[in-house]
């Protein structure tokens, strides 16, 4: 009896929820996102940032940075060229990972001067195909087949395009697949099944947050509580944000929620009161 009211006394102490770090698996399960059926149907899109300036000219467009400007501007954009945007999660955003791959190879062909050639021709894990296979239905004819002087078929017969088109589609559509089906059964390993629901108590960790008052090395792990307002998906919540948190964007991945215990006052009568001042000695 005694045991058990002293666990639930250490678990539901709000000082050590926020102060403590969290251990075990982490929240979230990886979820498929939406497959194209086509080419060029879905862009994954991330910023790459800090490179050295190039010699191709464009045109300067100078603004004020206001959210309101740029959000009204983009919002625009996407109206006009009929594009729909699905937004990940701020503060360590976790999608399928496609761009930042690209973005790495991209990177590596920018340090190693590599011709886009062989990037279009190169066979990709994912797809188990090239990019010029899937775009065009045929890869283009490289150097080294000139010099060993073989014989390459640069595309096939106009009856046939059509089908050999889809046949690679689909079948880079079942690589994905089974490339998506392995990350996720690595991935759930170290991850638990996020089990939340609207007007829970949560807390949001405080990792991404440098402005939080106080010494930074010794500021808590978590701030809050917060109520959850509304579930998006199975990997992100809106919360109510707590007043030291208030300037943050309410959406946060689960990754970065903790469940909050709620002490019984009743049960726990002086948890709540300020301790007593020992007079000192003599």
């Amino acid at each position: 009896m005694w045991q058990k009211y002293v666990a639930e006394y250490f678990k539901t102490c709000d000082r050590c929820q926020k102060a403590n770090k969290s251990t075990g698996k982490r929240l979230g399960n990886m979820i498929k996102i939406q497959e194209p059926s086509r080419p060029w149907e879905i862009f994954h899109m991330d910023w790459v940032t800090d490179l050295p300036p190039g010699v191709t000219e464009f045109i300067m467009l100078s603004c004020e940075i206001d959210p309101e400007f740029t959000s009204a501007l983009c919002k625009n954009l996407q109206q006009l060229f009929g594009i729909k945007l699905s937004f990940s999660t701020a503060y360590h955003p976790q999608t399928d990972g496609l761009a930042e791959r690209m973005i790495q190879i991209l990177e590596d062909m920018v340090r190693r001067v590599s011709l886009e050639l062989a990037y279009k021709t190169s066979i990709h894990a994912s797809t188990n195909q090239t990019p010029a296979i899937l775009q065009k239905g045929w890869n283009p004819k490289l150097p080294q087949y000139s010099l060993r002087k073989e014989l390459v078929e640069i595309h096939p017969t106009a009856a046939s395009f059509k089908g050999m088109l889809d046949r690679a589609r689909k079948h880079a559509v079942r690589c994905m697949e089974d490339s998506f089906s392995y990350a996720k059964e690595k991935w759930d390993r170290s991850h638990a099944t996020p089990d939340l629901k609207v007007g829970d108590l949560v807390l949001v960790s405080t990792t991404n947050f440098n402005s939080i008052k106080g010494c930074k090395k010794l500021k808590d792990y978590f701030a809050g509580p917060s109520v959850i307002k509304a579930l998006h998906g199975e990997n992100a919540v809106e919360v109510e944000l707590s007043e030291e948190i208030s300037n943050k964007h309410p959406t946060f991945p689960v990754s970065l929620i903790k469940t909050y215990k709620f002490s019984d006052a009743e049960k726990f009568l002086l948890r709540n009161k300020d301790p007593q001042v020992i007079p000192p000695i003599g």
